[in-house]
């Protein structure tokens, strides 16, 4: 999966497509190319699996989301400066690892962490679907300020429109909400742990961020005090 903050912009040039893999940025028809393996390996993964209607459900959801993060991507002003490689590479494989997790049907951990029926996994679903509606409209704030790793771009502007005015990284919420959505449909223990993992991932990266923001906008303790970060009135 792309990190809903990645793959990160291109330098220069025609906005285009772009895919990160390792430590290549591929672009244009190949990108376009590796999508398209990616998307057939998921399908192929889910009828392996034999998934319930709403985990084939969740599953649209989940790859119209990483196609249109990867088409938002291109609107991506150039970045001025970035974390390291490694850095980045960590928490993209902690997202990786989460998401693959939250479909895995993982030996030991498919026992149900909660009951089944149609109205919790419509609710489950719906809350999926609000998830990916914030994610939406936070990246329309966001921009040509957005970029994939904690980074600064030229000309880059402390947004407080839109999500922004309320909490500090929605997109991140948004994940936090897809990915609920996602275990409620499940149900089982191993989309459980996705879950726990991605707070991981996330533990490790807003502060890198937020320090990055304090250092960059002389303002920014001003409207973290204003605002909170994931969830409001709880963090």
């Amino acid at each position: 999966m792309a990190d809903p903050a990645g793959p990160g912009p291109l330098p220069q040039g025609r906005p285009t497509l772009a895919v990160k893999v390792g430590g290549r940025t591929l672009t244009g028809a190949t990108a376009i190319a590796v999508l398209v393996l990616l998307l057939g390996l998921v399908v192929a993964l889910l009828v392996w699996m034999r998934p319930s209607l709403g985990m084939l459900l969740s599953g649209a959801l989940w790859v119209a989301f990483v196609l249109y993060w990867g088409a938002a991507a291109k609107n991506a002003a150039p970045t001025e400066s970035a974390e390291s490689p490694a850095s980045r590479a960590v928490h993209t494989r902690l997202l990786n690892a989460s998401l693959l997790l939250l479909f895995l049907p993982v030996p030991g951990l498919t026992g149900r962490f909660m009951p089944g029926g149609s109205s919790i996994v419509a609710g489950g679903l719906a809350v999926q679907a609000l998830g990916f509606m914030l994610a939406g409209w936070a990246r329309h704030h966001l921009g040509r300020n957005w970029s994939g790793a904690v980074a600064v771009a030229v000309g880059h502007q402390l947004v407080r429109s839109g999500p922004y005015r309320v909490v500090r990284h929605p997109i991140y919420s948004a994940m936090f909400g897809m990915y609920v959505g996602t275990s409620v449909v499940s149900g089982q223990w191993h989309a459980l742990l996705a879950l726990a993992l991605l707070a991981v991932a996330y533990a490790r990266k807003i502060p890198i961020e937020e320090r990055t923001l304090r250092s960059t906008f002389p303002d920014y303790d001003d409207y973290r005090r204003d605002t909170w970060a994931l969830i409001p009135g709880l963090y």
